[in-house]
């Protein structure tokens, strides 16, 4: 994939295509991976940044492995994944009081529904935009929850 498509694909996807934004352009993409070896035998890079615009991949509950953990346990999934989002926020000098968007995919709204709460404990300042939704399965068996986000720093 070249810079150019990688950058449309980015700015799509944050829906930064609007007429105005075209500063991104000069941009050099800064992928970051949480597990390299796991990543890279799934073909995925975990984050991306783009200026000030950052794109996290869905975060699971794993190990350095690529082994589901806290298998049967949501809320112990949710933590693990919050977890590892916290840690790829951290390498770009990000919070979560930086993120705008957070997706989640869950193979159990009903459980979902009654531990997110925990969420008032990571976004302290607002709450982002984002969407929820109940899938029959997650990338690997055992994985019960996998949540993506996108977040902005202001220079």
């Amino acid at each position: 994939m070249t810079k150019a498509h990688t950058i449309a694909l980015f700015m799509a996807g944050l829906g930064f295509l609007a007429a105005g934004n075209t500063a991104l352009a000069d941009e050099e993409p800064d992928y970051y991976l949480l597990r390299p070896d796991v990543e890279k035998a799934y073909g995925y890079s975990h984050a991306v940044r783009i200026g000030q615009h950052l794109k996290i991949s869905g975060a699971v509950s794993m190990d350095d492995e690529g082994n589901a953990t806290a298998v049967g346990d949501l809320e112990q999934q949710m933590k693990n994944a919050y977890a590892d989002l916290e840690k790829v926020l951290a390498h770009y000098g990000y919070t979560f009081d930086d993120v705008v968007a957070e997706n989640v995919f869950t193979t159990d709204m009903a459980g979902f529904l009654a531990i997110s709460g925990y969420r008032s404990t990571i976004y302290k300042k607002q709450f982002p935009t984002g969407t929820w939704l109940e899938v029959k399965g997650l990338a690997l068996p055992g994985f019960m929850i996998e949540i993506e986000l996108e977040a902005y720093k202001a220079k």
